[in-house]
């Protein structure tokens, strides 16, 4: 069994915001697969399925708040005995553009306090990782501002290209063709 966890902060007001591109991530693969409603569970909202190959999937949105996105993966985890290199997890970075995807099957948290959360309570360093290019912010932006600000109306019209990336890079993961990791990035451009 493998795991999606989407990371993301619960509430209106996150909604469409950077740091949410995780959770708007896992919405968008809900669709997809034609998923129904969540259990909620571990935390957070928890969808279970079989994959077309008959393998099971689970995906997750933890509503622990994101710096503390650990509690929840892990309690999914010891539940159903998936191993830390069978969880997936999808979230924002900014210090990738806006339009790029970037792959790893491990490595450090590079400052995201989500994954630095999900690392320590998994204890390794060694969980997938698709990580959602939203940009940095300018010199006069705080950090906490710039990710928790919304996506400028630019950058939602390309969003599905974005989710399409998203779905392609997850496809590679399940079939184990992702290798150590790769970097993809929408047709149309940075915006």
């Amino acid at each position: 069994m493998r795991m999606v966890v989407g990371l993301g902060n619960p509430g209106p007001e996150y909604a469409w915001s950077r740091h949410n591109a995780g959770w708007l991530v896992i919405d968008s693969f809900i669709r997809r697969i034609g998923l129904g409603e969540p259990r909620m569970k571990f935390g957070g909202a928890f969808w279970l399925d079989s994959a077309p190959d008959g393998q099971r999937i689970a995906l997750l949105k933890p509503f622990t708040y994101m710096n503390l996105s650990g509690k929840s993966v892990i309690e999914a985890a010891r539940y159903y005995g998936i191993a830390p290199d069978e969880i997936l997890v999808v979230f924002d970075d900014v210090a990738i553009p806006f339009g790029k995807l970037r792959y790893r099957d491990k490595g450090s948290a590079g400052g995201q306090k989500g994954m630095a959360s999900i690392l320590g309570a998994l204890g390794t360093l060694e969980v997938p990782r698709i990580r959602i290019g939203v940009g940095a912010p300018g010199p006069r932006m705080e950090m906490p501002d710039w990710v928790l600000g919304r996506f400028p109306s630019e950058q939602r019209k390309l969003w599905p290209e974005i989710e399409d990336l998203a779905w392609e890079s997850l496809g590679r993961w399940m079939r184990g063709d992702a290798g150590e990791g790769f970097t993809v990035q929408i047709r149309s451009g940075e915006s």
